[in-house]
């Protein structure tokens, strides 16, 4: 065993006055660390390291706890993420109608896969199992925007599209 002291993993600079704004407006709700979470979320995008020792600090509660309520909800994530979330549906109905080549697509023209953030965090791609709409297949949404009945030119023309957006909402 080594006796060299425990690598630091270097902590994020944010501004922790939104956080703590959202803490202030539910702190005297009973059950408050999920609106809590949520509220940061929305600040920021995603639910950045500093927030959650800020929250086991001023809520009470063990970090430990808040990562398990983290983790277990999918609505929450621990990664700054794109301003422009694309999601692809690879259920049944959009797979036969060719979803596969359109998800490739996307790989290929944002330079990341599943799950990943572009570096100038503008796309992040996510695989989903269904968006509901299998009358449309093949289907992608961007946001809140949907797109059905893809095809590999569509792909070009979203991603042109949201490239001249602005990076703020």
């Amino acid at each position: 065993m080594s006796n060299a002291p425990a690598e630091e993993k270097p902590t994020e600079d944010i501004d922790l006055a939104p956080a703590n704004h959202v803490i202030d407006k539910y702190l005297t709700l009973p059950g408050n660390l999920m609106p809590v979470l949520q509220g940061i979320q929305e600040e920021y995008g995603y639910v950045p390291r500093p927030t959650i020792d800020l929250v086991a600090e001023r809520l009470n509660v063990y970090p430990s706890q808040i990562y398990g309520v983290l983790t277990f909800y999918a609505q929450f994530h621990l990664k700054p993420r794109g301003r422009f979330i694309i999601r692809v549906c690879v259920g049944t109905a959009c797979h036969v109608q060719g979803a596969p080549r359109i998800v490739e697509t996307f790989f290929d023209k944002l330079g990341i896969g599943h799950a990943e953030t572009t570096p100038d965090l503008r796309f992040t791609f996510e695989k989903v199992a269904c968006l509901g709409a299998c009358g449309m297949a093949p289907l992608a949404m961007v946001n809140d925007s949907t797109y059905g009945s893809m095809t590999v030119q569509k792909v070009g023309e979203i991603i042109a599209d949201y490239n001249q957006r602005p990076m703020k909402k």
